[in-house]
């Protein structure tokens, strides 16, 4: 596989989606695990079909809050559309986990040994493109920014339960965190994590240390339960939510 001219043939897509603006805003939105293709040339990557069902494949609902979110803001949105168990462009090229041959207890046989060849085309491939696209759109705009980056978390992890509802994560923009953990704690229905269920270091994500924190930009590292936008009624519910909050937080940033 690592030997192949290309990695991605005529039948796969590009590794990004955008949903154009509509409307003159701060916000561009980002979606680092809204997709789960897989190039044909890997052949699935040996995983059994029920675990592409899992969080371990994607972002579980993030695809429909982009969406919708993207709708109601009138905001670009751009979506990483390849597995992360190809390679999860939330993490820096080279990076040990960015590449997985073991997901929440699921082996990864096409990742297994992977050389360095195969694991530069992927960064080549997938991962660049999709950055350099996040890039080119930022620094295109030519009024002020705030990154937001949408994500979603299982509701279990190795036995243990999670409570959070929502979490926003962050490293150096901590006045943008502060702000958005106090609308959504206001909201009064929510279990809100402060850097849970994940927390942002420049080393264990790439989106936001590349392209926000690297350029002084504001950014939100939004994190939503899985089971709470499993459906579209959750989707739309949540893309309302935060449609009626980041208005509020940019405000109060602006």
């Amino acid at each position: 596989m690592s030997g192949s001219l290309s990695l991605l043939g005529p039948d796969d897509p590009v590794p990004f989606r955008v949903t154009q603006a509509t409307a003159e805003g701060p916000f561009v939105l980002v979606s680092d695990h809204a997709g789960r293709a897989v190039p044909r040339t890997l052949d699935r990557l040996g995983v059994g079909e029920g675990d592409w069902e899992r969080h371990i494949a994607w972002d579980i609902g993030i695809h429909g809050v982009g969406i919708a979110l993207s709708r109601l803001l009138g905001a670009e949105l751009i979506e990483q559309v390849y597995s992360r168990l190809v390679i999860d462009c939330n993490r820096a090229p080279g990076h040990p986990t960015s590449i997985p041959d073991l997901s929440d207890g699921t082996e990864i046989p096409g990742n297994a040994g992977l050389s360095e060849a195969g694991r530069a085309q992927r960064e080549r491939e997938i991962l660049h493109p999709y950055h350099d696209r996040i890039a080119e759109s930022l620094r295109q705009r030519t009024r002020p920014t705030a990154l937001i980056a949408l994500h979603s978390f299982t509701p279990e992890m190795k036995g243990v339960k999670r409570p959070w509802q929502v979490g926003i994560l962050y490293h150096r923009d901590k006045r943008s965190a502060g702000i958005m953990l106090d609308l959504l704690r206001q909201e009064g229905d929510l279990c809100v994590g402060d850097n849970e269920p994940y927390v942002l270091t420049a080393t264990s994500d790439y989106t936001v240390p590349h392209h926000a924190e690297g350029a002084d930009l504001p950014y939100l590292e939004i994190e939503i339960r899985q089971d709470l936008i499993a459906d579209e009624a959750g989707q739309i519910s949540w893309a309302q939510r935060l449609a009626r909050l980041l208005p509020l937080y940019w405000n109060a940033i602006s």
